[in-house]
């Protein structure tokens, strides 16, 4: 066999030998798991790279740089392959390779060793890569043609032999230039489930995980070659330990003369599909309110073979618990995924977050990859609601409690937290929720804290109240926290009141460094009436939306059928509550407010710019108190109502529509 292999290859390269060979184009990306662009860039990035016209025209390498930072999770991509990847994006006088231009930023990319512009992008930015750009980079032969081949990998292999055999279709000197051929061990694609850095970003392609023998070193070639002259070596690559999927295994080869920099040709190994192989992808099934005890999710099957897959068995699992299996049949294409209802069965019997998980058995052919066919994932379930009042005020370790639910959708390190030591007023000692806005550059994250399910049938308007301090980072801040309601287990959410920027904070004045320690007039007691949520299944949740400002903490939750619980003090004698009728309004508009001793007090319209514009001294007894404002002549808009007292603040949103 060996013989007719060789025979085989001397014939294909002695038919390359009149002309140079096409141009394989190597693209080096050099993108980050911290990069907020990087992470929205990427999708199309790929699209285009995998596209028909350029799949067997341009390869792909993935360098996950620490720009703007390094990732702190030690099994980060770049963490694991940090020697490497700070050698091939760091300057000369870094101990790096020292491309020129240098690598400043993320994303960005070389093309051959060269900057992208010089093949006619506008930037190096991966977003400027089109058909145009890659045409450019090809058009130009190549002095070599590249054959790899490696030993089948499956995920029991810890090692492939790779044979490489380089010929020369033209004559080629390096004029002085070190030649050397670069082996990178990428995984074609990795998905995790939480992602690696901060930029939310959790699929990634082409990831450079290991080269062979070393980056640095390569394997040295000969300077100069003359036409026809071929070159044939082995190395055998031992997989390093955090390899995450074997079977997206691949090697990329490629020549570069270090001297110039410039990459003379590339080439890349093929993924060899198992005959039958079915994936498992992680699912969460949304909230269950199921007072018989039932679910039935729906569940992907990826066809990774290269024969149909018509029939599986699905085994799903509560908590760990197998349940009763699902036989199905259809037919799932090679490549693509189905998506599989399962047959109803028994879930859980008590309220919380709750475990399901999968395997896929009884394919129609041989599954050669069973590593894959299982995933897991989590959900939160609803079987009873509380008719006692919630009345939270973070005086107990153990978060997150029983019943309370943190959505962290995202699987970011920055979501809902408890901060020891931080109290609603600084009334004593004790604790609250905190959200840190100020570390987490993913725009736009959002992240929910769910309450327990609650009974809130009576005869009253259900009414709720908390404690929230926030601070600006700048005057520009916009970061936001909102109370949402449902009452048909989460199919539809009702936002009850929200608030951001400077509406959300009391005091104005931007705090450029991490707000930790709020003093008692930065927080402010927010009063919120439900009206048509007095019913028997209610979910209340706080969703937070991070524009990367400051901190912000929530304490002395309190929900109730008809009147806030007495049991639980949320800030000092200073109590006060604010209504207003009509709302909207465009002209005198009576304001009510409740106050629990007599004292006087500051009435202020604030509008969406954190301009005051109306203010008024109250003197308010115990018990409600009636003052009227005119509004005629204001702007149309939403405006915050706020009442004032030493150190109490409460508030509440004010509607002018002319």
């Amino acid at each position: 066999m060996k013989k007719i292999f060789t025979l085989s290859l001397v014939t294909v390269l002695a038919a390359n030998l009149s002309a140079q060979s096409p141009r394989v184009s190597l693209y080096e990306e050099f993108t980050g798991e911290t990069c907020p662009p990087c992470a929205s860039t990427n999708p199309g990035l790929n699209t285009l790279l995998l596209a028909a016209n350029n799949a067997t025209r341009i390869v792909a390498i993935k360098w996950q740089v620490p720009i703007p930072s390094a990732p702190s999770n030690t099994w980060s991509l770049y963490q694991t392959n940090k020697t490497e990847i700070d050698w091939r994006w760091k300057s000369l006088a870094n101990g790096g390779y020292g491309y020129s231009p240098a690598i400043n930023s993320a994303p960005s990319s070389k093309i051959d060793g060269r900057e992208a512009t010089v093949f006619g992008a506008s930037s190096g930015h991966p977003a400027n890569l089109n058909n145009n750009v890659i045409s450019n980079a090809v058009s130009k032969p190549s002095a070599f043609n590249i054959i790899m081949t490696r030993d089948p990998i499956t995920n029991a292999s810890t090692s492939a032999v790779v044979n490489v055999t380089i010929q020369a279709t033209a004559p080629y000197n390096s004029n002085g230039g070190n030649l050397v051929f670069r082996n990178v061990l990428v995984e074609r694609l990795i998905t995790f489930s939480v992602q690696p850095g901060t930029n939310g970003e959790k699929i990634f392609e082409d990831v450079a995980c290991k080269s062979y023998p070393t980056l640095q070193n390569g394997t040295t070639l000969s300077q100069t070659w003359t036409q026809g002259q071929i070159m044939t070596f082995s190395m055998n690559c031992v997989f390093p330990s955090y390899i995450r999927t074997k079977t997206q295994i691949e090697f990329v080869g490629f020549i570069q003369n270090d001297a110039t920099q410039f990459v003379e040709q590339v080439s890349r190994t093929d993924i060899p599909h198992l005959s039958f192989d079915a994936v498992a992808s992680s699912v969460s099934p949304p909230f269950l309110c199921s007072a018989a005890n039932t679910m039935a999710p729906t569940v992907p099957v990826k066809n990774d073979g290269q024969s149909d897959i018509t029939a599986v068995t699905i085994t799903p699992y509560i908590d760990g618990v197998a349940k009763s299996t699902t036989q199905w049949t259809g037919i799932i294409p090679p490549g693509q995924s189905g998506f599989i209802t399962l047959n109803p069965f028994t879930s859980a019997t008590t309220s919380g977050l709750h475990t399901f998980s999968y395997s896929i058995s009884g394919l129609n052919g041989t599954d050669l990859n069973f590593s894959n066919n299982g995933a897991s994932g989590t959900y939160y379930g609803v079987y009873n609601y509380q008719a006692t009042p919630i009345a939270e005020g973070f005086s107990t370790g153990g978060w997150p409690y029983a019943l309370w639910y943190v959505n962290n959708s995202n699987g970011g390190t920055a979501t809902w937290s408890y901060a020891t030591g931080v109290e609603g007023y600084n009334f004593g000692p004790g604790n609250s929720l905190k959200y840190n806005s100020f570390s987490n550059t993913v725009l736009g994250d959002k992240d929910e804290v769910i309450l327990p399910p609650i009974d809130l049938t009576g005869v009253g308007q259900p009414q709720m109240s908390f404690d929230v301090a926030y601070r600006l980072r700048t005057a520009s801040s916009t970061d936001k926290l909102e109370l949402f309601v449902s009452s048909n287990c989460g199919a539809n959410w009702q936002s009850m009141w929200s608030a951001s920027g400077t509406t959300l904070a009391n005091d104005q004045t931007p705090l450029a460094t991490q707000f930790l320690s709020p003093v008692a007039e930065d927080w402010t007691t927010i009063n919120v009436s439900l009206p048509g949520f007095n019913k028997p299944s209610v979910l209340a949740k706080f969703v937070v939306t991070n524009q990367n400002g400051n901190n912000l903490f929530l304490d002395n939750i309190n929900l109730a059928a008809s009147s806030i619980p007495d049991g639980l003090k949320n800030n000092n004698s200073f109590g006060a509550s604010i209504n207003v009728f009509p709302n909207p309004s465009n002209g005198p508009t009576q304001v009510t407010i409740n106050s629990t001793s007599g004292q006087l007090a500051k009435l202020t319209l604030v509008n969406t710019l954190g301009q005051v514009v109306l203010e008024k001294q109250v003197t308010l007894n115990a018990g409600n108190n009636n003052t009227v404002i005119d509004l005629n002549g204001y702007a149309d808009g939403i405006y915050s109502l706020n009442v004032s007292s030493g150190n109490f603040k409460a508030t509440t949103k004010l509607t002018i529509s002319n």
